[in-house]
């Protein structure tokens, strides 16, 4: 343990003000499962954290963590931002969050094999027929498909938001190509590079696991039984956002990670990659392609990324794919709005996590309520991701507001509103030292022949002070999470 340097404790300084703070329940006060967290911290003295944090810096330069923003222009890397506090979530909390996850993608995976076969839930006016027959991500290719196991959403990342009460809400469910689980995995790397001692005296919850977790999973769907069956990560390439996560995550499975046209079907409608001994084939596609530009003979005919093809024999049943094509139809806003409805209607359950309490504004009284409070209300679009396209009411001049009202009523069906939640902070390390920023949290899911979900997930914090934008392509950074067995 360093000597405590001469500059000022932040710590007594720190104030979480009126949100709810994930490391302190008031100013001086930490929570009972991060006192021994926050009384290393202060050990260290600000200067020796603030070497650390410089630590994490290189690490991450030299491990060759980097994520893009496409507004960037010609700067298609950046080194990911991470902040060195980690956040704590105690292990008996975090299982009922488990419990809840796991029941969600469950009705989730329901809901979309329902609406590609018998429509029950449409059928008893559970859900209404035209907010499906209105579906961007509805495919017709894929009606009476029949996945292995029923599950078409394999993996999933659910956002969860904690709102000033302490209660925790999903905000939203991303089904078709969710990432981040890398980044997640690397956080854990670099904070036990740089708090090593904090592993030695605290109990904190694996996720080491993840990856095996991830290939059991996609072996698990492979048409043809085998201990070892090919498994593929199909990229979009070096230009993707993600491409850092693709490479990460074949290499982690031993996976081969392969563009369009690496593969090719042939005659017998199986799926074959191309080796320097010939065709190989393949058994499961993890695609991190999204739906509309995996097969041009059954979507877009101009695309370059996909595999002509492709649906051909995954409706043959030679070839898996992870996340199913179609699955995207539960990822939509205005669909989550209906998942607690679902989990009564498939499972017979009380929704053990709530939804945040949203409007949708495809109804026509709901509509006229959000136009006269915009002011107060965030406003997304149902098929966005990134942080893109939303309103943050309560921040919004008078003219981005007149341009959503014309948005809104051009095209009701696209949009839901939420109030603004106060979500929860933690002390982060700032250029103006230890400060509260809000923050939301990722969990992974996976759901094939068994379930699966991380231990903690990513955490993703405004860096600005005030902000509520936590997305990375929105100037947004990222913290180690630890769900820790004593609380």
């Amino acid at each position: 343990m360093p000597t405590p340097d001469a500059r000022p404790d932040p710590w007594k300084t720190y104030d979480p003000g009126p949100h709810y703070d994930e490391l302190f329940s008031s100013k001086g006060a930490p929570r009972q499962c991060t006192r021994a967290l926050v009384s290393f911290l202060r050990r260290l003295g600000a200067e020796e954290l603030e070497l650390r944090r410089h630590s994490a810096e290189l690490a991450i330069r030299s491990m060759g963590i980097s994520f893009t923003v496409y507004s960037e222009g010609d700067n298609i890397d950046r080194q990911w931002p991470y902040d060195i506090i980690p956040r704590v979530i105690p292990e008996k909390e975090w299982r009922t969050i488990e419990e809840g996850l796991k029941q969600r993608l469950t009705a989730l995976n329901h809901f979309i094999d329902d609406v590609y076969n018998d429509q029950r839930i449409i059928k008893e006016k559970v859900v209404p027929r035209a907010l499906i027959a209105s579906s961007g991500n509805y495919r017709k290719e894929c009606e009476g498909m029949k996945p292995l196991y029923g599950a078409w959403a394999h993996i999933c990342g659910s956002d969860l938001v904690r709102d000033g009460d302490g209660t925790v809400y999903v905000l939203e469910d991303n089904l078709r190509v969710p990432s981040g689980v890398s980044y997640m995995l690397e956080n854990r790397k670099v904070t036990k590079r740089v708090l090593p001692e904090l592993f030695e005296t605290q109990r904190i919850l694996p996720m080491t696991a993840y990856t095996t977790q991830l290939f059991d999973t996609l072996a698990s769907l492979s048409p043809r039984p085998a201990d070892y069956p090919e498994v593929v990560v199909l990229t979009p390439g070096i230009y993707n956002s993600a491409y850092f996560e693709h490479s990460y995550l074949a290499q982690q499975m031993g996976a081969e990670l392969v563009e369009g046209p690496d593969l090719v079907v042939a005659e017998d409608d199986c799926v074959y990659m191309k080796t320097i001994d010939g065709l190989s084939r393949v058994d499961v596609i993890y695609r991190r392609i999204d739906d509309l530009f995996l097969d041009p003979e059954a979507f877009k005919a101009d695309s370059m990324l996909g595999v002509p093809g492709l649906m051909r024999a995954w409706q043959a049943g030679n070839v898996a794919l992870a996340n199913a094509p179609g699955a995207g139809v539960a990822d939509d806003k205005l669909v989550y709005t209906y998942v607690p409805d679902m989990i009564r209607f498939y499972l017979d359950e009380d929704p053990i996590l709530p939804n945040v309490p949203s409007f949708r504004c495809n109804e026509d009284q709901t509509l006229e309520h959000v136009l006269a409070n915009l002011d107060k209300l965030v406003v997304k679009p149902a098929n966005e991701s990134g942080g893109y396209g939303i309103l943050m009411g309560p921040a919004s001049s008078a003219r981005q507001r007149k341009e959503f009202a014309a948005l809104l009523k051009k095209n009701p069906r696209n949009y839901i509103a939420q109030p603004l939640l106060e979500l929860s902070t933690a002390p982060t390390l700032t250029a103006d030292g230890i400060e509260p920023r809000h923050m939301d949290l990722r969990p992974f899911i996976l759901h094939g022949q068994k379930q699966y979900v991380t231990a903690g997930g990513l955490t993703r914090v405004a860096l600005v002070k005030g902000s509520y934008m936590v997305n990375s392509s929105q100037g947004g950074g990222s913290k180690d999470t630890w769900i820790v067995t004593r609380d």
